[in-house]
């Protein structure tokens, strides 16, 4: 992999982002730079094995295990800020280049950067709902109660690393101790966060919405996606049907780099920034994860 962005094929993307009409679908890789990490690496096999639908309502230790992991990460993963791909993501929406944006992240890093009417495909942590009542509360509404249950229990654990999804792991004892929070309108302790699990199915109204904003486009860009997800690859398979070009920008193989019209195996951040100066968009999207000012990066554009 060439740890820079091949600056020829960028240059034949920007030609055609330059036309306007472009959808664009991110998926984790687009907020690793922001300190999230994904559920796979560079070479897509998966490296964290996330929840999934059928273990979470299996019964209440499910449960428990998630939500206690999850109320331990949260200040960390809110915490999280977006990166210059996401600014770069939003100001091709707001140039008019790209009016529809689907993302596979639930992290709501896109809306933070300033992009408006994101598709959030696999749904949002910032809702909480209830699987027995459908009533739905804000996460940090849902916060205050598990802290309120577990007076000091974030700050007594011991917790490893951030995981995809905004949970940590801990340790057993720590888990069992924990208080579950229960449904303020029914008292059911299903409360599941407003997301697609793994095993559960992305709702038909939305699925349709997205396929909507890819026929009405000129260029799929799909960016940070291995694709390895059928809820994302979709896309690309109609794209390619349909003899749409399809640009796809991550690091790694992806499960649509032969459907893919142009193809680039490097780091995210750096190519959107000379993207976007190669189209002309003010280059101030602010400092890269690793510290160095995207404007500063070699890229030969200076």
């Amino acid at each position: 992999m060439n740890p820079h962005p091949d600056l020829a094929t960028l240059e034949v993307i920007a030609d055609l982002v330059a036309g306007g009409r472009v959808c664009i679908l991110t998926g984790a890789g687009m907020s690793t730079e922001s300190g999230i990490p994904d559920y796979r690496g560079p070479d897509g096999q998966r490296r964290v094995q996330p929840m999934q639908y059928s273990e979470f309502v299996a019964g209440p230790e499910s449960r428990r295990r998630y939500w206690s992991r999850a109320h331990v990460g949260w200040t960390r993963f809110a915490a999280s800020q977006p990166n210059a791909g996401h600014r770069v993501v939003a100001a091709l929406q707001r140039e008019g280049f790209a009016p529809s944006i689907i993302t596979q992240n639930v992290d709501g890093l896109h809306q933070r950067a300033g992009a408006s009417e994101v598709l959030e495909l696999h749904g949002t942590l910032s809702l909480v709902r209830c699987l027995t009542c459908e009533d739905r509360i804000p996460r940090d509404l849902m916060e205050q109660r598990l802290a309120e249950l577990n007076p000091g229990f974030a700050e007594r654990v011991r917790s490893g690393e951030i995981r995809p999804d905004g949970d940590v792991t801990l340790p057993q004892a720590d888990i069992d101790s924990f208080v579950l929070a229960t449904c303020r309108s029914c008292g059911a302790d299903t409360l599941k966060p407003d997301v697609v699990y793994f095993g559960e199915n992305v709702p038909k109204q939305r699925v349709s919405r997205a396929y909507d904003a890819v026929d009405a486009s000129d260029l799929l860009l799909v960016l940070g996606s291995s694709l390895q997800v059928m809820s994302g690859y979709r896309f690309v398979r109609h794209s390619h049907k349909a003899r749409r070009p399809i640009a796809v920008i991550t690091r790694g193989r992806t499960r649509g780099d032969g459907e893919a019209t142009h193809r680039i195996d490097a780091g995210l951040g750096e190519s959107l920034v000379a993207l976007a100066r190669m189209l002309g968009l003010d280059d101030d999207f602010g400092r890269l994860v690793d510290g160095e000012y995207a404007t500063g990066l070699p890229l030969g554009l200076t």
